[in-house]
Parts: C-alpha cells; sequence; structure tokens
C-alpha cells in the first residue's frame, strides 16, 4: 500500500527531472496511460446509464405518461465484443487449404536419382 502511495510522486518527480529525447518518450508513455485510463473509467460509466428516451406529444396516452421508457447504452457492449473479436483474431494460424490428391497419385512408384 505504501509503494502504490509514493508511486505518483516519483513518477512525478521523474518526470520533471528527465530531459530530451527521454523526457518527450517517458512523457508520451505517460499520456497514452492517461488516456487508457479515462477510457476503462469512461466505459464502466457508460455501462451503467439508463438513457431516457424524449416523447413527442400526443404518442402515448395520460396514464401511460410517467412510465419512463429507458434503453441501455449498448455502444459499450459493442465496443469490447469488437476488442475481443480481435484479440482472439491475433492468435489464429491462418490454415492451408489442402488439395485434394486422388489414391492413384498417392500410392504411385516415385522415381527420382540418375537410373530409371
Amino acid at each position: 500500500k505504501k509503494k502504490e502511495g509514493r508511486l505518483p510522486h516519483i513518477l512525478s518527480k521523474k518526470a520533471q527531472t528527465l530531459r530530451g529525447i527521454k523526457a518527450k518518450l517517458y512523457n508520451k508513455r505517460r499520456q497514452n496511460e492517461k488516456i487508457q485510463m479515462k477510457k476503462t473509467i469512461k466505459s464502466h460509466e457508460e455501462k451503467e446509464t439508463k438513457q431516457r428516451q424524449e416523447v413527442p406529444e400526443g404518442a402515448l396516452p395520460t396514464y401511460l405518461l410517467d412510465r419512463e421508457k429507458q434503453s441501455r447504452a449498448k455502444v459499450l457492449s459493442n465496443t469490447m465484443k469488437q476488442k475481443r473479436k480481435e484479440k482472439a483474431g491475433k492468435w489464429d494460424v491462418p490454415i492451408p487449404k489442402v488439395k485434394a490428391v486422388s489414391e492413384a497419385e498417392v500410392f504411385r512408384v516415385v522415381q527420382s536419382g540418375k537410373r530409371r
């Protein structure tokens, strides 16, 4: 716990003291981490949101107006599924198509070398 608590201080000190190309690379990496963190936070927030649809006048009878129609945010689940598919596809090995070979070709005598 203590180490995790000290980590931001150490990282900020490092960011301040680095110079030149090392500083640029370090800051670029930190920026990417922050962006990733914001995306994950946003996705978790999006997961729980219920979106209310606006109802035009006269669309529903008055006795049904107190019921709010809600549709859950589907954006997140679709993006997550897509990422999973990409991860799964990353390790797929392309299997070459096997050409059908006749029995005669398989069991024929193969002649090689000088003498026949």
